[in-house]
């Protein structure tokens, strides 16, 4: 396969490279400011808010398939249009395209989201990830919209933030619930879908439902030292307005998927 991985850069996106590289697949992988540091993978500099510089890009690349992963959390150009020129670059092309959107645009409540409910989203991120997938859906009916949870792997922001809170140097929310996913089960279940007809907004998230004081309190296990000391909070303590309870039901890629989506308690065993 010609794979063009649009955020080689990030977490997600170079896990994603690595893999497909160990699959064998020619990887091309865009980066913006830092550079794309996975080995057997051709770089390219890109800046997805400039629409005919991803065309180029595309037009110059020819891939047979796209994974979508790059967002800027305070910014709309890079998660809203960017997602759209990629989209339409993608299309234009005959690329496959999955892109990655985020369990950020639900509202949140006690009950699981199933994968086709519509975005409800409350704060600008999730408005930006929910203007992102309704772009892609319209430019591209076809292409598969990954809506994942708080990715975890060694190295990622999820784990640094809690390993900051042990030593006083962050706080972690207790009310803020999630469906944490491992990097490398996401990746793994991302090249596994490249290839399939699916098409619209699948859940692929962890099984298992924790906070972010809850992953603060399994890695002080993890790393033996005593949780006593982890400094935790509330998003309204915090006086901040964003989901609170936010379950992905992921039942539906766990049934077609081989890739395991392993829950926290195995991945912090």
């Amino acid at each position: 396969m010609n794979l063009l991985v649009v955020g080689a850069s990030g977490f997600l996106g170079a896990e994603v490279c690595r893999q497909a590289v160990a699959a064998g697949h020619r990887v091309v992988g865009t980066h913006h400011s830092a550079a794309v540091a996975v080995p057997g993978v051709a770089p390219r500099r890109l800046d997805v808010t400039d629409r005919a510089a991803v065309r180029a890009l595309l037009t110059g690349v020819r891939p047979d398939a796209v994974v979508s992963t790059p967002y800027r959390f305070d910014d709309w150009a890079v998660t809203a249009d960017g997602a759209a020129h990629v989209a339409s670059a993608a299309a234009e092309v005959g690329a496959r395209l999955v892109h990655l959107s985020s369990d950020a645009v639900h509202a949140g409540r006690p009950e699981p989201y199933a994968d086709a409910e519509a975005p409800t989203p409350v704060y600008p991120y999730g408005a930006a990830k929910a203007a992102a997938e309704t772009a892609v859906r319209a430019v591209d009916p076809g292409a598969l919209l990954v809506r994942t949870s708080l990715i975890l792997g060694e190295g990622s922001k999820q784990i640094q933030r809690c390993r900051d809170a042990l030593v006083g140097r962050a706080t972690l929310f207790s009310d803020e619930i999630r469906c944490p996913v491992d990097v490398a089960d996401l990746a793994a279940a991302v090249l596994e879908l490249l290839p399939t007809e699916l098409a619209g907004p699948l859940n692929v998230a962890g099984p298992d439902e924790a906070s972010r004081a809850d992953l603060g309190r399994l890695l002080a296990r993890r790393l033996g030292v005593d949780p006593a000391g982890l400094q935790t909070t509330t998003t309204v303590a915090a006086g901040l307005f964003r989901p609170i309870e936010v379950r992905l039901d992921s039942t539906r890629a766990a049934g077609l998927l081989r890739t395991r989506l392993r829950g926290v308690a195995e991945l912090f065993g």
